[in-house]
């Protein structure tokens, strides 16, 4: 008879350093290496793949909450970086468990594999549920992620590189995330069995600058009868307006709105001063509501997940968003003359602001997202209808 192999573990061949000192051991997975950044944490239970390629999370190490992560591959159609962005910036993920074979019929790859190919260090089997309530209690830490196949680490290096690090307040972080060069967008939303469609005869002309834009975005505003032409971070307000656009979009995007705003914000009241709608999501909103005259913080645990009540104050309804954001537009800054129409039902800060009497409005959180419901859709109609009324059209129902 054959002895049995006694069970072992796996070797511990990760560890997540944190500023404080603190040594996280774990399993690696993905891209061996390290990296530095803000470790925060996502609350959602589907859309890993869109949360690993959000622009918005450049700089930032996502701490998953949900235990099964990995379970339905990974494929093409589910990337949100947009087409010529260099990357989408996140610098690790961390796991409660090990990946599982995916069990989807639109999965084209492994996690594992897929994490390889894009450069993201993974840490698996460690307590989420403590990293989380840290994180929760203490705010968002500074971290080093480091994956090496020996598992010998040089830890005083790593706790010095994690102590070291300057943090997300002050960085822009945009030049990391942008597109290159300008391009046209006409793709709409996925639809079961049946893929994305094209948009042969839109209604209007939006020119969107993006700041780490979502493919999702670009889809919604199609959807919405609209041809988007999208142009890097650092376009200027004539470069927007040489396009002839019947609306404006500012896009989500990563690190700090103040610095970002150095070049964006003057740029930005430019293009309200045209007359023209302009529609900001995110960073975006974040560095309108700047150019409106009211100021951004730095948030204690930011918002990170696809389950986050927010209440629109213009028709009363409370809508079940998706968000990720580490900042916030003070309310308490707002100057008269902007309205704030959406708050956060978790901690009361604002989601979002209107300019009285001009067609322009912004929202903090994600309405391109479908985290399950899809109630904030409506807002691309909303811009549209903006867009309309300029042209003196009768407007279509919000849905």
């Amino acid at each position: 008879m054959t002895t049995p192999a006694p069970w072992t573990d796996a070797p511990l061949t990760a560890r997540l350093v944190l500023a404080d000192g603190t040594v996280i051991a774990g399993h690696g997975l993905g891209a061996t290496g390290s990296a530095v950044g803000e470790v925060c944490f996502n609350t959602a239970i589907t859309g890993y793949q869109e949360i690993l390629t959000d622009p918005s999370y450049a700089g930032q190490i996502v701490t998953f909450t949900f235990p099964h992560i990995g379970n339905v591959g990974t494929n093409a159609d589910d990337t949100e970086t947009s087409n010529l962005a260099s990357r989408s910036g996140v610098r690790g993920c961390v796991l409660r468990a090990g990946i599982t074979e995916a069990a989807n019929y639109r999965s084209t790859r492994h996690l594992d594999g897929w994490l390889k190919e894009r450069g993201i260090i993974g840490i698996s089997g460690i307590d989420t549920r403590a990293l989380t309530a840290l994180i929760r209690d203490k705010g968002m830490p500074n971290g080093v992620i480091a994956h090496e196949l020996s598992g010998t680490f040089d830890l005083a290096k790593l706790k010095a590189e994690a102590k070291a690090w300057p943090g997300l307040d002050g960085m822009d972080l945009v030049p990391d995330v942008t597109t290159g060069q300008s391009y046209s967008w006409d793709e709409q939303r996925w639809v079961w069995d049946k893929g994305y469609a094209r948009h042969e005869q839109p209604e209007f002309h939006v020119v969107a600058i993006d700041y780490g834009l979502k493919r999702n975005i670009l889809r919604c505003l199609a959807a919405a009868g609209c041809k988007v032409t999208v142009l890097p971070a650092t376009a200027t307000a004539d470069d927007v307006i040489a396009r002839n656009p019947d609306g404006i979009f500012l896009s989500n995007g990563p690190g700090d709105p103040a610095a970002t705003g150095k070049y964006a914000v003057r740029e930005i009241k430019k293009l309200v001063d045209t007359g023209l709608p302009v529609f900001g999501i995110c960073l975006g909103h974040q560095m309108l509501g700047l150019a409106l005259g009211a100021t951004t913080k730095k948030m204690h645990q930011g918002h990170h997940g696809a389950n986050h009540p927010v209440k629109d104050r213009t028709t009363k309804k409370v809508e079940i968003v998706s968000m990720n954001h580490g900042f916030t537009v003070d309310r308490d800054s707002l100057p008269v003359g902007v309205v704030e129409t959406h708050v956060s039902l978790f901690d009361g800060t604002n989601c979002g602001i209107q300019l009285e009497g001009r067609p322009v409005f912004s929202v903090q959180h994600h309405p391109e997202a479908s985290p399950g419901p899809q109630d904030s859709h409506y807002l691309f109609t909303r811009f549209t209808n903006m867009m309309r009324a300029r042209k003196g059209v009768a407007a279509v129902k919000e849905r």
